[in-house]
């Protein structure tokens, strides 16, 4: 594990070095693939701030915390990032199946394109399968705003929303995201 400790409007001691040290330790016995932590010691008036950033795998955790004693607040920094490590370790360790629901009931087929001529089929076709649709809708587009479609789909119980978008004249897609939030899809060209 590589460790940096960067200290900012102070001087640097060793005490500080070995306190951080044996914090790390704490989240290395549960999440041994760390690779970097970068840790920033600072003063700020009458605050005491401790930052660690741990890198691992493709994985990047912070955690920063301030208080009025230098060495409370990497403890408390460091206890927010092993909670953080083992909240995703336990992620990692409980992977659920899907749900019931997120598993759909759908056959698919797989079409054959017979080669250009001259070419010679080597592999043995296997059956083909065949998608089933388990429910169809037809609805007539009436050409709209972003904001009227938005409006639109406020007012209805659905999750998403397909129009003709009134100045483009392309179909796109708006979905709810969180409270009074939409996401648009629309095509590139």
């Amino acid at each position: 594990m590589n460790v940096t400790v960067t200290a900012r409007h102070m001087e640097l001691t060793d005490a500080m070095r070995d306190h951080v040290s044996s914090g790390l330790q704490k989240v290395r016995h549960h999440f041994d693939k760390v690779i970097d932590v970068d840790v920033i010691l600072s003063v700020e008036k009458h605050r005491h701030l401790a930052e660690f950033n741990l890198h691992a795998n493709g994985l990047r955790i912070n955690a920063k915390e301030a208080s009025g004693d230098l060495y409370t607040s990497i403890d408390a920094a460091v206890h927010k990032l092993e909670r953080q490590v083992k909240k995703f370790k336990d992620r990692i360790m409980r992977h659920q199946p899907r749900t019931s629901r997120e598993l759909r009931d759908y056959m698919h087929q797989v079409i054959d394109f017979p080669g250009a001529e001259g070419e010679v089929e080597t592999e043995p076709v296997s059956e083909p399968h065949v998608h089933r649709i388990v429910l169809r809708e037809k609805f007539s587009m009436k050409p709209l705003s972003v904001d009227e479609a938005a409006l639109q789909l406020q007012l209805q119980d659905d999750t998403f929303l397909v129009f003709s978008n009134a100045d483009t004249h392309q179909v796109n897609v708006i979905y709810k995201l969180h409270a009074d939030t939409y996401g648009l899809i629309e095509p590139p060209f």
